[in-house]
């Protein structure tokens, strides 16, 4: 069993912040692979299903962005997982918009999501990583990250949450290689 942790900020208001596109990411696969409904639990919102012969379960932590990291430890501790078990999903602004690269481990890069979560569970967790590309300046990152989505960003953006959804089986199995590939195949 899996857990995979969409990061993002709970509320309307927040929904289609940039900084919420691991909520959205979480929301696709549950769409698509027909996840159980959402539960209030841990903190956050737990979603059980399958993909493929895997089970999976998905959290979006209720906590806001910069204490992510309490749900996200409460959930693993109560099934008596470890870091291997977990990826989170989470905006990236080293990463070109739209684009998606799975790595394990790693520092936080700036990002409090990811920094609450090394402070409860350690980094040896792997992430998602999707981009939503650097405003240029470090002065317009916090408008950047905490804006939504223009409009002319919504079909590259609804494209690239439908390759994830669609290949998550290669995630569940663990070929990461070949997920980032056919998810960057998918958005050519």
């Amino acid at each position: 069993m899996q857990i995979w942790v969409g990061l993002g900020n709970p509320g309307a208001e927040y929904a289609l912040h940039r900084h919420n596109v691991g909520f959205m990411a979480v929301d696709a696969i549950a769409e698509v692979h027909g996840f159980g409904p959402w539960k209030k639990q841990f903190q956050g919102w737990l979603a059980p299903g399958r993909i493929g012969p895997d089970k999976v379960l998905l959290l979006k932590p209720a906590t806001f962005m910069n204490e992510s990291g309490r749900s996200i430890g409460e959930a693993l501790r109560f099934y008596k997982f470890g870091e291997d078990a977990l990826t989170i999903f989470h905006d990236e602004l080293d990463l070109a918009a739209f684009k998606v690269k799975v790595k394990t481990g790693g520092g936080n890069a700036g990002h409090n999501g990811l920094r609450s979560a090394d402070a409860h569970i350690g980094n040896a967790f792997r992430r998602v990583r999707i981009g939503i590309d650097h405003p240029g300046h470090k002065d317009r990152v916090t408008g950047h990250v905490l804006g939504n989505y223009a409009k002319s960003e919504l079909d590259p953006l609804a494209a690239m949450l439908g390759a994830i959804a669609a290949e998550a089986p290669l995630l569940a199995a663990r070929d990461d290689v070949r997920f980032m590939n056919e998810v960057s195949r998918r958005l050519v």
